[in-house]
């Protein structure tokens, strides 16, 4: 039933006041040693509220920067039901995130939670086992039973406790479990503990129906027990003798708190009335046992300074009102001071307390306090409170002695991780999976992490070593030693070494038939472009700068152009002598002079070195980086591989056209096979300069491919050349100088002969020099071969008409630089017939009759020489 205005209000069977309108109760100043809520802090609910403890919103400060300076960044919490516990973790809460701390998991304990809930609880934090810190805001009881319940579980020692002032340094959540709480960290505001009160305490003894009922007077009260008594009387509880204690000798009986006698039983392990203590066999309480293994209760000082705080307010105001001299209430303050005048000097008290430590209020009525942290440790087989560090309010600073703690398990003194993932090192960046965890992700090569931000290095930088910026990465560029290097350079060697042999070879036997038919000029102009080719390797591999880049843009082409320049004039003048040379009655083919030749293939070579000079005078000639990869600076020369293959695209057509003209010569006789060996050649060339460009163009995030591709490519072609044009003549020239002469004489070469050699030399015979040698004959008055003109051949005629068959064969001849056979010695004298021999482009009439066919034959010989 609700009380009515009015009712006397009782306590213990004693009338202390009566029931006023709840406005006129909420009008009483309090102050109070416990209460820590925040929201105790608003002055327009709680007005006359004062607390000489600080609230739970500096607890939850102190408590950040204390899992903070732990190095804890994944931590769960616990919140008993209520305004304590769960304002209080909504403040650590709000105050972690800002902190960089992570919360895995929030548990609430209800208010009739069974273990059951405990055990639940307990089952949730250990999903998330890496969070090890747990910050807990719960009574003492419910601290106890969660300390229970990991005992039950077996997950002792796998949680890491952050307790609230509300554990603080007391031994109940902790009794019989001790080990459970090994580690725990807990907080109180900071205090010092009262050597009087410890002597007081320590002298009570539990009442007694014998003593507490007999008179114990006042005086007989010494030190604490004094105050005591003092504070009893002034209670208003009158002069009734059992609220007062009583003294005898050195001890003081408890007479005014009838909790004692159950602390006592608890701490002695005892039972006042055995026969009521449901057969636990426990001893009997004997009231005459001291107090041991005690310790003064953390909120005491509070109290104290709570108590002084109120005596400082009442004293100051009777001081103001009633005089100086006043010990008693005046008739301005009775019956009783208003509540809002005595909040008003309560506010205003500023004194140094029992403790040492300043006791004053702020305009919301929070002390100005400070918090002392303690862990839970282990030393030997006892367990106790190790204070290990201070938290100021007003500084809002941690000193923390790392020295003191003492971890369970732990012989290295390393604290416990409490971290859901580990901070990314440089160059990785967080992938995360939910708020407080992820995984540490790469960044690419050639970038660097900032915020959680891969940044990409520029071209021709990479990331430092500390992956925090970039750097500027070395130019590359193809060394001597390198293998990529050394195989083109011997190669080279070789190829060079093989050309000046060759050339040293032509220019001793300059004169010899062999060397005389085969075109020695042209021979000579594109032994020098071979020689070329294999020198460019060298500017191809060095390190670029404004001279080989130079060299490069204007030798490589100019090289490869003197070369082809000369297959190209040779195959032209072999296409030309025997696309003609079969038609009677037309003349020589023009230009087909040595001079010619020379004139013809310097003038193609003037195009392509033409080109380049004016490329070279637009361009000037530089290096510049490229960057093919991202970590990679390649040093070369300034111009992109697009125009370096422009510049060869006037040798790719003189390529292909020495390939159409050794194609279309491809079936001349055997004897003048040199344009099937330059057919092979540009066959061999087309392929190479194929295979070039694809590998070229496809490496072209690797240098060294690309270099080394670029000097074998054309280190092949020029052997390819050298090999298949001139190696067969060396070889003749050195090894079957038999071959490499004029057949003296003036038999008919016959049609056998043809077959058996590619060197046969008559002055008066068919040639055939190295496949290179011209010899033909046809009628004077017909454009059919000899062979064919003669309808009626006697007997007399067979070796002439042979010698005609043979000669027949060589209408299609390349070159007018070999002797030619006078198949017309053979005639008989009786024959009239007058036949034409042809020298490729030189035709020589011969006559059939005696002393006039020998001189038509030195003639022919006489023009055959000078055509070679």
């Amino acid at each position: 039933m609700p009380m009515k205005v009015g009712s006397p209000i009782t306590y213990c069977g004693q009338t202390i006041g009566t029931y006023n309108h709840p406005r006129s109760i909420e009008q009483i100043p309090q102050i109070s040693y416990a209460s820590t809520s925040a929201e105790l802090s608003d002055k327009s609910r709680f007005e006359y509220f004062s607390r000489v403890v600080p609230p739970d919103n500096f607890q939850a400060q102190a408590l950040v920067e204390m899992v903070r300076q732990l190095g804890w960044k994944y931590v769960s919490t616990v919140a008993v039901e209520g305004d304590y516990g769960e304002k209080g973790i909504a403040s650590f809460v709000t105050l972690a995130e800002s902190a960089g701390i992570c919360i895995a998991v929030s548990e609430k304990i209800l208010r009739r939670a069974e273990d059951a809930d405990y055990d639940r609880i307990i089952e949730r934090l250990s999903q998330k086992s890496s969070a090890r810190g747990v910050v807990m805001f719960a009574d003492e009881d419910e601290t106890r039973r969660m300390l229970a319940a990991t005992m039950r579980l077996n997950k002792t020692g796998q949680f890491l406790w952050v307790g609230s002032d509300s554990w603080g340094a007391k031994l109940h959540p902790v009794r019989d479990q001790e080990f459970a709480a090994e580690g725990a960290i807990t907080i109180l505001p900071k205090r010092s503990s009262l050597a009087g009160f410890d002597t007081y305490f320590k002298a009570l003894r539990p009442k007694t129906a014998k003593v507490c009922g007999s008179v114990g007077g006042l005086a007989n009260h010494s030190g604490g027990g004094l105050a005591a008594g003092a504070a009893a009387n002034a209670s208003g509880f009158g002069e009734n003798q059992y609220y007062r204690n009583a003294v005898k000798g050195s001890r003081i009986y408890n007479c005014r708190n009838p909790w004692f006698r159950q602390f006592w039983e608890q701490h002695f392990k005892c039972r006042f009335n055995t026969s009521a203590s449901g057969g636990t066999n426990l001893p009997e309480c004997k009231g005459g046992d001291k107090l041991t293994y005690y310790e003064q209760e953390g909120l005491v000082p509070f109290v104290v300074d709570a108590v002084y705080a109120m005596a400082h307010a009442v004293h100051r105001m009777i001081i103001d009102v009633c005089g100086p001299d006043a010990r008693e209430l005046c008739d301005e303050l009775k019956p009783a001071p208003s509540g809002r005048n005595l909040l008003k000097y309560i506010r205003n008290v500023n004194f140094i307390g029992p403790q040492g430590q300043p006791v004053r209020f702020n305009k919301d009525g929070d002390a100005y306090g400070s918090y002392s942290f303690y862990q839970y440790q282990r030393h030997g087989s006892k367990y106790d409170y190790v204070r290990i560090g201070d938290w100021s309010a007003s500084k809002h600073c941690l000193v923390l002695n790392m020295s003191m703690l003492a971890w369970p398990n732990s012989t290295t003194g390393t604290i416990p991780r409490s971290i859901c993932s580990d901070s990314c090192p440089n160059g990785y960046i967080r992938n995360f999976q939910d708020q407080c965890c992820w995984s540490c992700v790469s960044c690419r090569e050639d970038s660097y992490s900032f915020n959680d931000t891969c940044v990409a290095c520029a071209p021709g930088y990479a990331p430092n070593r500390d992956h925090n910026g970039c750097d500027k990465i070395p130019a590359e560029h193809l060394t001597w030693d390198s293998p990529w290097a050394i195989v083109p350079l011997v190669f080279t060697a070789l190829g060079v070494t093989a050309t000046l042999f060759t050339l040293t070879v032509f220019l001793r036997y300059n004169s010899t038939p062999m060397i005389m038919a085969s075109g020695r000029e042209l021979c000579y102009l594109l032994l020098t472009g071979i020689l070329l080719c294999y020198l460019m390797a060298i500017p191809i591999l060095a390190k670029p700068n404004m001279f080989t880049c130079s060299v490069l843009r204007v030798g490589l082409g100019f090289a490869l152009c003197l070369c082809y320049s000369s297959i190209l004039t040779k195959t032209n003048r072999i296409s030309r002598i025997f696309n003609r040379g079969s038609k009677a009655g037309i003349k020589r083919p023009s230009y087909t002079s040595p001079k010619s030749q020379i004139v013809i293939c310097c003038g193609l070579a003037s195009v392509q070195l033409g080109g380049s000079l004016v490329w070279l005078m637009f361009e000037r000639p530089a290096t510049k980086e490229v960057h093919p990869q991202p970590l990679t600076a390649v040093l070369t020369c300034g111009v992109s591989n697009l125009s370096l293959v422009l510049s060869l695209l006037y040798n790719m057509l003189l390529i292909i056209l020495c390939t159409f003209y050794a194609f279309k010569t491809r079936k001349i006789p055997e004897n003048f096979n040199e344009a099937k060996y330059i057919g092979f050649t540009m066959y061999s060339t087309c392929i190479v300069w194929l295979a070039f460009v694809a590998i070229y163009f496809g490496t072209y995030n690797d240098y060294k491919i690309q270099t080394a591709t670029l000097c074998v490519c054309v280190n092949i072609s020029a052997s390819v050349a050298l090999g298949c044009l001139f190696v067969p003549k060396v070889y003749i020239v050195l090894f079957q100088p038999y071959k490499n002469v004029r057949t003296p004489g003036s038999g008919v070469q016959r049609g056998g002969d043809h077959h058996r050699g590619l060197n046969k030399f008559s002055s008066s015979g068919g040639v055939g020099v190295g496949g290179m040698g011209v010899g033909a004959a046809t009628p004077s008055n017909s454009q059919q071969p000899l062979a064919s003109s003669i309808s009626h051949p006697p007997a007399t005629l067979s070796s002439a008409t042979q010698s005609m068959t043979s000669l027949s064969r060589f209408a299609n001849a390349t070159t007018p630089t070999a002797t030619t056979t006078a198949a017309a010695s053979s005639l008989t004298s009786s024959q009239k017939a007058i036949s034409t021999i042809s020298f490729g482009s030189a035709t020589v009439a011969v006559q059939a009759n005696g002393s006039d066919a020998n001189q038509s034959r030195a003639e022919a010989e006489r023009d055959a020489n000078n055509l070679s």
